[in-house]
């Protein structure tokens, strides 16, 4: 299928002409833009146990990864650092690899139940200090790296995404058994998946038991 082509008469392509369709930003969007980590930016980082974390290549592929952990997995170094453990995963390295290539990072924490977000932008490192490690232990093992995020810009982001979408509604919770598992379609996109029921099921809970061996 060949790729869609989109009208150049309705592009909208320098940032004067998408200003020009939205009302001014209001001062208080601008105003809750700080430089480091506040009183209510640290307590919704120890609150927090999941977040997503952007990062981009040089050659400008843009990429986004979750990180998830008990609530206070993220460690407040000082006003202007934070750290995030990195857990064992599927050895891609994405993120990993483009931080060292491009330190420039986007952050947004969650909160289950809260409809507002906190996000951060910064510059971020790659550190194996043990000092830092050490009290990222989960289940007596210690990651093999941090993540430290020296922090430009953080601000509380607004509830109107989490409220359109009603995201914590549970009368809103899909039944995941309408799609197929992970890894069924995973093969269906590549290889393709066995026909065999009873293969595919062994499957599916061969990747259950990698979860509960390898979450740490």
């Amino acid at each position: 299928m060949a790729a869609l082509q989109l009208n150049p008469d309705f592009a909208i392509d320098d940032e004067q002409s998408l200003r020009e369709l939205f009302e001014p930003t209001h001062s208080l969007a601008l105003l809750k833009c700080q430089e480091s980590l506040g009183e209510h930016a640290r307590e919704f980082i120890r609150r927090s146990p999941f977040l997503c974390i952007g990062s981009q290549h040089p050659d400008g592929k843009a990429d986004v990864s979750p990180r998830g952990d008990p609530p206070g997995f993220v460690k407040v170094l000082d006003e202007r650092t934070i750290a995030i453990p990195d857990r064992p995963g599927n050895n891609r390295l994405d993120t990993l690899a483009n931080i060292v290539a491009n330190p420039n990072v986007g952050l947004l924490f969650v909160i289950p139940g809260f409809e507002d977000t906190l996000r951060i932008n910064g510059q971020a490192a790659l550190t194996r200090d043990p000092e830092i490690l050490k009290d990222m232990a989960v289940a007596g093992r210690v990651p093999k790296l941090a993540i430290i995020v020296s922090v430009s810009e953080v601000f509380l982001h607004c509830a109107k995404a989490f409220r359109r979408s009603r995201l914590w509604s549970a009368d809103h919770f899909q039944d995941r058994s309408e799609m197929p598992s992970l890894i069924k379609m995973i093969l269906d996109e590549t290889t393709g998946a066995p026909t065999d029921q009873n293969e595919m099921r062994t499957m599916d809970e061969g990747l259950e038991e990698d979860y509960q061996r390898t979450l740490y």
